[in-house]
């Protein structure tokens, strides 16, 4: 009889059921986990997994697969429990549509509806919707007159209008329902206030630095919940206005001596109010960006962050003049930028690494023991709790590995791992003197594409003499490329012939042809075979634990990059014409959300940057380690697969390019290509038939990878500069946007 039950559970279990595919990627994505974790769970393939979640044709699990997928998605369910259509969306680059501030009698004209939501697609390749470019947004609205009432009134002023597109608002948490930050100001009247995002403003009670961290905590209700299942929800970030400074007792402006110390110092009275009100400041002390704790208790932390604008926390080159923004408007673009990235955890840099680490928290709670505890344990894809060392080859001049090496000792090639993005380039020949114009294209957050599915190390090196090339095995290759020549190579299945003078080696950032071994990357090593070439390492640094580990920090950085061009009236999939008239004065449709696309990709760029940081001053000399070392995060190692991939990436293209067309670049810097063409747009050299791209070549699109336009100066001008000069090969990608040329290039 057992066996006839067993059977029948067995029955009823292969029919086990499950939510829409769409739910079931929520709640795997909303505890943390990829699709590589879930199949190997499951004991399938990663493809398995995919199509169950497929929203156009998804697949059914059978058998025992089902019921163990339908026990997970129920226990995520329970975690992660569906909003209800009253909630409004969970996903927070979709912004809610609540009411706003009122514009001004001189503000422009509004639109007769909300501007679109630009919700990212799942893919870079994916097809969406394409909205219409947005009518100008309104202007924010002044400062509502002050209200009576308790003492932390909250108001949200105005009509009934909807918000400018990309205001995001308070979540559906209601720890956190006034959403992950304020801007705090004084009005005339002597009244300090908190503007939040959504258009949300609050009447701050605090007459001290210690009493409005202790406001912050108790009454505010500002954070953001986490973005993985083992993670740690963000903490508020207060932004301190010039006002708000002198209200505090803060200097408005740091000396220079503050400003290269990075802080204020330790004896300042406002430091002394926190000490005896029992707040500590991290490390790094009291600066631009300050963090305000008392040590954890338990599960619950008592932390708050500070940005302050003039102390230089929001670098121009990244946050453009959001610095000099009114309170509302700034909450607005900070705001934006924590809904759809992440709270700003200090510069763009750190905060793309602090994301890479919120997505894959080093740890996790394991099952309860036999007593019903539970202990921390190593979250699995994570790069863990503790810092690893680098290879040999893979460590930056100065490191303590490298300590006893000469003091002059230069490494070559055959020494130093050496993966860094293109700068070549090469006199026009004679033919393309004949044309008029010079045009660069420029990859769309190429080196964000360059992460995505790329595999990279979790742990430490292991040392392997004369291995086998496989390359799905991330590492650092000690290997002779120079018999590859590109005059002849694969594309694909077929041997083509090329003009490879004209062409840039792919092994080195400057072009050049490889003169013997030396220390590559797993994925420039692997592009070397799928040209058609043997390749035989000599040694290795391999690392056997490996993973996607930039996919989420990928997909995150994407979706919002995506959805901000979209509220800016750049959609995915637009015609080519029409997306390089809607790229056309994009960023003057609401330069605010400009700003936001602007720090999306310092995010990416910065955030890569600091996984092999330097030393910062703090007395440090060749040999010694430095403060960086000590993070799991610095890894030299992932950056120089993410440059590796995202300059072959570039190169295929250009391979692909040649063999159909018969054009050959004349300069390229990092992701920036220029050809000469006989006309001023890129649709005069991209072969493009009937509004379909070349397979393999260059698109021109939105969507990470993709290209778009970055400028067009007439052959004569890059001619001339040269000439000027006296540098037949001055890397004209470097100044085609402009055409502006003030000095000779130095290659910095």
């Amino acid at each position: 009889m057992s066996e006839l039950f067993e059977a029948v559970d067995a029955l009823v279990a292969s029919r086990s059921p499950l939510p829409p595919p769409e739910e079931r990627k929520r709640l795997r994505q909303a505890h943390g986990l990829t699709l590589d974790e879930v199949a190997a769970a499951l004991k399938v393939r990663r493809a398995t997994v995919s199509g169950w979640e497929s929203a156009k044709k998804p697949t059914e699990p059978r058998g025992p697969e089902r019921e163990a997928y339908a026990r997970l998605l129920k226990q995520l369910a329970e975690l992660y429990p569906a909003p209800s259509a009253m909630e409004g969306p969970t996903d927070p680059t979709v912004p809610a549509k609540l009411t706003a501030p009122p514009a001004p009698a001189e503000a422009r004209t509004p639109s007769p509806g909300p501007a679109p939501e630009g919700a990212a697609p799942p893919a870079a390749d994916s097809t969406r919707i394409t909205p219409d470019p947005p009518p100008a947004v309104p202007a924010a609205a002044p400062r509502p007159a002050r209200t009576t009432g308790p003492s932390s009134t909250s108001r949200r002023p105005g009509g009934k209008k909807a918000a400018p597109a990309g205001t995001p608002t308070g979540g559906t948490d209601p720890r956190f329902e006034n959403g992950p930050l304020a801007v705090v100001d004084v009005d005339t009247d002597g009244q300090v206030l908190a503007y939040c995002t959504g258009g949300l403003v609050l009447d701050v009670p605090a007459k001290s630095l210690p009493s409005l961290v202790e406001w912050t905590l108790k009454e505010a209700k500002l954070g953001q919940p986490r973005l993985s299942g083992p993670g740690k929800d963000a903490d508020p970030l207060l932004v301190l206005t010039e006002a708000a400074l002198k209200r505090y007792g803060l200097p408005t402006t740091l000396t220079e001596e503050e400003r290269l110390a990075g802080r204020i110092p330790e004896g300042h009275k406002v430091i002394k109010q926190l000490a005896r009100a029992d707040w500590k400041l991290t490390k790094r002390g009291f600066g631009p960006w300050a963090r305000i704790y008392r040590p954890a208790t338990g599960s619950e932390r008592a932390c708050v962050q500070l940005c302050i604008p003039s102390w230089h926390a929001l670098d121009s080159r990244h946050w453009g003049h959001a610095a000099q923004l009114p309170p509302a408007e700034l909450a607005r673009v900070l705001g934006v930028y924590a809904s759809r990235v992440m709270t700003p955890r200090g510069s763009t840099a750190v905060t793309g690494l602090e994301l890479m680490t919120a997505l894959h928290p080093p740890t996790r709670a394991s099952e309860p023991d036999a007593g019903g505890k539970r202990h921390s344990e190593h979250n699995p894809g994570s790069l863990g709790k503790d810092p690893v060392d680098c290879a040999p080859c893979e460590a930056p001049d100065g490191h303590p590995l490298l300590k006893d090496l000469p003091r002059f000792h230069v490494r070559g090639p055959g020494e130093k791992l050496f993966e860094e993005a293109y700068d070549w380039a090469r006199p026009m020949t004679d033919a393309e003197c004949t044309l008029r114009h010079l045009v660069g294209i420029d990859v769309n957050m190429a080196f964000a594409a360059g992460a995505n599915g790329l595999v990279v190390g979790l742990g430490a090196p292991t040392h392997v003499k004369n291995p086998v090339f496989d390359p799905k095995l991330p590492g650092s290759w000690l290997v002779d490329l120079s018999h590859v020549d590109l005059s002849r190579v694969k594309v694909g299945k077929e041997w083509v012939e090329l003009d490879g003078s004209l062409l840039p080696s792919p092994f080195t950032p400057k072009g050049d042809r490889p003169e013997g071994p030396a220390w590559y990357a797993t994925p420039t090593v692997a592009y070397a075979v799928e040209l058609g070439y043997e390749v035989r390492p000599i040694e290795a640094w391999v690392r056997y634990d490996n993973g996607r580990y930039l996919d989420g920090w990928y997909q995150r950085l994407r979706d919002a990059y995506l959805a901000t061009m979209a509220d800016l009236g750049v959609g995915a999939d637009l015609p080519p014409a029409d997306f390089l008239a809607a790229m056309d004065g994009y960023r003057e449709r609401d330069p605010e959300l400009a700003i936001v696309v602007s720090a999306i990709k310092a995010t990416v760029k910065g955030g890569l940057g600091k996984l092999r940081e330097r030393p910062r001053g703090e007395g440090w000399r060749p040999g010694q380690p430095w403060r960086a070392l000590s993070r799991p995060t610095w890894r030299p190692d992932i950056r120089a697969a993410v440059i590796s991939r995202t300059r072959i990436n570039l190169h295929r293209k250009i391979v692909k390019h040649a063999a159909f067309t018969g054009q050959y670049p004349v300069a390229i810097l990092s992701d920036c290509v220029v050809y000469a063409a006989g006309g001023t747009s890129p649709l005069d050299f991209l072969p493009y038939r009937e509004g379909k791209p070349l397979p393999g070549g260059f698109k021109l699109g939105i969507n990470p990878g993709l290209v778009k336009h970055e400028g067009t100066q007439e052959v004569l001008w890059g001619e001339e500069v040269r000439e000027r000069f006296d540098a037949p090969d001055l890397n004209l990608a470097r100044y085609i946007k402009d055409g502006t040329v003030t000095d000779i290039d130095d290659g910095e």
